[in-house]
């Protein structure tokens, strides 16, 4: 480039073309910050040279967004995009293939704002001059169909979008080859769809086969292989195999850390991802630094108000309320919501997900007036964002219903589960994992309700769809056996009760390890069995496991410690061992006391 402007002059045309080589790279290596003044001169001397309405200059105004788009920065981006198209529209004609690349850009801004309404006929126009000017077999044209696809899946519409996928990966497969690492894009694509879907088994094949083309085309430390990588141990997450995922989330994070630097925004994900992954092991002690330093580098690369922040933010807020430290957690959650809602605007998605996160630990902390009016908010824009059969509206109502649950309002808690197990079933089908999910919600509620008869179909089915779809030794299926057993300790069904309570256990310890608190769970409810059976020597060897296990887990104040406190305290009175049992109710009141006073 320094060659360039001696011997061109800084204002020549190609002197601008190199800025913006160099400024792409910069963004590639997320430093936005060196990346903009680049891209900015590069605009200045196109202009300058060849008049502000000459293509070339809506080629920068489209760099110039791309970058702003990247760093969230999307008032400042729309307008770029839109006089890009214009000059396009003008200069070249509506039906040009570079207008429909303004057009799609534009559509994925309005997308990542949650104005599907505008980006869909964007979408759909780009689609149509593709497939006009090139040919319907074309490159480009499988590129509209994955970006269409995307919206249709962000919308929950998965029949929509499955056949535009399908469609996109044939094209790039017979003009590119099958070892394309454009195929491999489109094959992590329809995956995303399998995934969302509960279609476990595809979703891996296809996961894998991408993979495979990365590695093969682009050498196995580069940062498109890491992007594979994580595509794959997050299946693997959900389907609770969670020693398969880490060594792929360990690659990954090692993959980036190497090839994009300690600061990079995709550095943050991996961090992110497996901080997510060892709070599923119960791996608490390990979660929360990775957390941290994710949220230091998405801080450092877009500033405090990005939405990547509030991420984060919310990512360590859940972790605090998970373990009860509510005081820590709270502002967590209140400084995502704010950055959400400066950013989006009152009626985005992400803002539903913020304020129903906040709602939750409101929940957590008996504070259900302030949490209701969130939840409500909540679910009023995913219905206005998504329409009122969409899952995440499910998800809306289903939280929604376990406040009015745990409030006793059992009368207005039961149709939202109701509706919200109707819109699952219609969206994901009948065996779907959610459609399990809302099952046991709706069972909680019957079985606080005494409805023994109508809760035991409804987990019966709820446990066979989890073991059809996750497998016999999934974590959620000890969660659901456990459930269910509870349901037969209710009724006096203790034999019945009892293999279910252990399974659920050798499940747990099998998949979560010893240490993990819901193992001291379910070592804490076959005691109950036991103590319902009058089985004290055995029921208080497994209540001191559960309390060395809170303990260690949840640390010194959590509402579950508490609770094994009082059941081993409980006990040791029955068998007749006062003294420690006095110790351990001591010990109680000193943590009551300690509440109390906050």
């Amino acid at each position: 480039m320094a060659i360039e402007e001696k011997a061109l002059g800084p204002d020549h045309a190609d002197v601008a073309i190199s800025l913006d080589n160099l400024a792409a790279l910069y963004n590639s290596q997320g430093r936005h910050g060196e990346a903009e003044p680049l891209q900015k001169r590069a605009l200045a001397i196109l202009e300058k040279a060849l008049g502000p309405d000459h293509p070339s200059v809506a080629t920068s105004l489209n760099n110039l967004a791309a970058l702003y788009d990247d760093q969230g920065r999307y008032g400042e981006a729309e307008p770029l995009h839109k006089r890009a198209l214009a000059i396009r529209e003008k200069a070249l004609g509506p039906d040009h293939p570079d207008v429909a690349t303004s057009l799609n850009n534009l559509a994925a801004l309005y997308r990542a704002q949650g104005r599907f309404g505008k980006a869909e006929p964007l979408h759909k126009r780009a689609l149509a001059i593709w497939e006009k000017a090139l040919g319907p077999d074309h490159p480009s044209v499988a590129t509209s169909l994955n970006d269409l696809g995307a919206l249709y899946l962000k919308q929950g519409r998965y029949g929509e979008a499955e056949p535009l996928h399908k469609r996109a990966l044939a094209i790039q497969e017979k003009a590119l080859g099958p070892d394309h690492q454009y195929v491999a894009t489109s094959l992590n694509n329809l995956a995303v769809l399998y995934l969302k879907q509960g279609r476990y088994g595809e979703a891996e094949h296809l996961y894998k086969r991408a993979l495979a083309i990365d590695e093969k085309a682009l050498g196995p430390d580069h940062p498109y292989v890491a992007n594979s990588l994580n595509n794959l141990a997050a299946l693997y997450q959900v389907q609770g195999r969670y020693n398969e995922a880490e060594p792929l989330q360990m690659r990954a994070l090692a993959i980036r850390e190497k090839a994009l630097g300690s600061d990079h925004p995709d550095l943050a994900t991996s961090l992110n991802n497996l901080a997510a992954l060892f709070e599923k092991q119960g791996r608490h002690g390990e979660v929360e630094p990775l957390y941290k330093r994710a949220l230091a580098i998405r801080e450092k690369a877009f500033g405090s108000d990005h939405p990547d922040v509030a991420n984060s933010l919310n990512n360590l807020a859940k972790l605090y309320q998970k373990q009860a430290r509510y005081g820590e957690a709270e502002p967590l959650s209140k400084r995502a919501l704010v950055i959400q809602e400066k950013f989006f605007g009152p009626d985005h998605p992400d803002l539903a997900t913020s304020l129903n996160n906040l709602a939750v630990l409101y929940r957590a902390q008996a504070r259900y007036g302030e949490a209701e009016p969130l939840q409500k908010r909540a679910l009023a824009i995913r219905e206005k964002a998504f329409g009122s059969d969409h899952p995440d509206v499910a998800n809306s109502l289903n939280n929604l219903a376990l406040l009015y649950q745990v409030q006793g309002r059992h009368g207005e808690a039961e149709p939202l589960h109701k509706r919200a197990l109707a819109i699952k079933e219609k969206t994901l089908g009948p065996d779907h994992p959610d459609v399990a999910t809302s099952l046991n919600n709706l069972t909680a509620l019957y079985l606080k309700q005494g409805r023994y008869g109508e809760a035991e179909p409804l987990q019966e089915r709820a446990l066979a769809n989890w073991e059809k779809a996750l497998g016999p030794d999934h974590p959620d299926v000890a969660t659901l056996l456990n459930n269910l057993a509870g349901l037969y300790l209710k009724q006096g069904r203790y034999g019945e009760a009892e293999p279910l309570f252990q399974r659920s256990l050798a499940i747990r310890e099998k998949a979560l390890g010893p240490d993990h608190p819901d193992y001291g769970q379910s070592l804490n409810n076959l005691a109950g069995l036991y103590l319902k059976q009058g089985r004290y020597g055995e029921a208080v060897r497994l209540l001191a496991r559960a309390l060395a296990i809170r303990e260690k887990a949840l640390g010194p104040r959590h509402p579950d410690l508490v609770k094994s406190l009082e059941n081993y305290a409980a006990l040791l009175r029955k068998m007749g061992r006062d003294a420690k049992a006095a110790a351990l109710e001591a010990r109680l009141q000193t943590i009551r006391d300690n509440q109390a006073a906050k």
